[in-house]
């Protein structure tokens, strides 16, 4: 008999699994969001870069040839041209009353709504009507149905009990696009305010009833400071749009009157004027001032979202 004889195995190392790293887990979490990312700073951020650029130039539209580079003059312009420095003030007048007026009226608003009471929801649903109104039409609502003084509705009602027949907006033309824009900006302090409401400890409240508490002292020192940075949100968050508002100068007044904000005084410049320049110089101070109030924004969002963490 032959012995047969058997090749001795080799064993082979197994291969080892290299497990992507850190980095790359990163990268392909963050892989879908890059082309919104793209989207954005080309929408965005590439304009804003062009105005920039273009503010720092004497640049007119009818002679386009004789632009030339002027650095800070359009800047020092836009803040010492009297024109200017009024469209200023009434931009910060305007954006005050309106976020005063409506932060008022939206705390009583979401103080009412806040209790039980029969069609609360129909009441709720009409409440935010006006702010879903496209700015355009709700302005041109008050110019021509409220304020018109032939037939408008306030004259209608004036003239019922005999009262005077004014013409609103040559008489108050600022306080007539300031009413607009507090009809329409009042609905979104007020969901503001009743999240806010919603979100007290109603233990803390029915203890403070127990112990003989009013409804104006929890009112005064319980509902109040819950409401502090609800409040500070809805006025930040106001302010950075009807700083940028044009839609109500515009229609009710086109900017007459002394109602010409600095959004439509960059209009005027640019499509009026065709200081490409000026209009860009001011375009970049109305962007940095709404950078600021945003970043204030962001801090107490954020701080709201740390307190609701804790709470829980």
């Amino acid at each position: 008999m032959t012995a047969t004889t058997t090749a001795p195995r080799t064993i082979t190392p197994a291969r080892t699994v290299r497990q992507p790293s850190a980095r790359l887990r990163a990268w392909a979490t963050r892989a879908p969001l890059l082309p919104a990312l793209v989207f954005m700073i080309v929408v965005t951020q590439l304009p804003f870069v062009a105005t920039l650029v273009i503010s720092f130039f004497d640049w007119n539209a009818l002679y386009p040839k004789a632009r030339h580079f002027t650095g800070l003059d359009n800047y020092r312009q836009v803040l010492t041209d009297e024109d200017l420095r009024h469209s200023v003030w009434t931009t910060v007048l305007l954006t005050a009353a309106v976020v005063l007026a409506s932060l008022v009226l939206g705390l009583a608003l979401a103080l009412l709504l806040d209790r039980r009471f029969r069609g609360r929801g129909i009441v709720r649903t009409l409440l935010i009507a006006p702010f879903l109104v496209v700015p355009v039409a709700a302005a041109l609502l008050w110019k021509h149905v409220l304020y018109n003084p032939e037939y408008g509705l306030l004259n209608g009602l004036l003239h019922s009990v005999g009262g005077p027949q004014p013409d609103w907006v040559s008489r108050t033309p600022l306080l007539a696009v300031e009413a607009s824009l507090v009809w329409q900006w009042t609905p979104f302090m007020m969901l503001i305010l009743l999240a806010g409401l919603q979100s007290r400890d109603q233990q803390q409240i029915e203890a403070a009833r127990v112990d003989g508490a009013g409804d104006w002292q929890i009112f005064r020192h319980l509902t109040l400071p819950h409401l502090r940075r609800y409040l500070e949100l809805g006025a930040l968050l106001g302010s950075i749009y009807i700083v940028q508002n044009f839609d109500a100068v515009f229609t009710i007044t086109s900017g007459g009157l002394g109602t010409a904000n600095l959004p439509y005084t960059v209009y005027q410049s640019f499509y009026q004027a065709h200081e490409n320049g000026l209009a860009s110089a001011a375009g970049v101070l109305v962007v940095i001032g709404s950078i600021v109030i945003a970043t204030f924004a962001l801090r107490v969002v954020s701080s709201l979202f740390r307190e609701e963490v804790s709470r829980a």
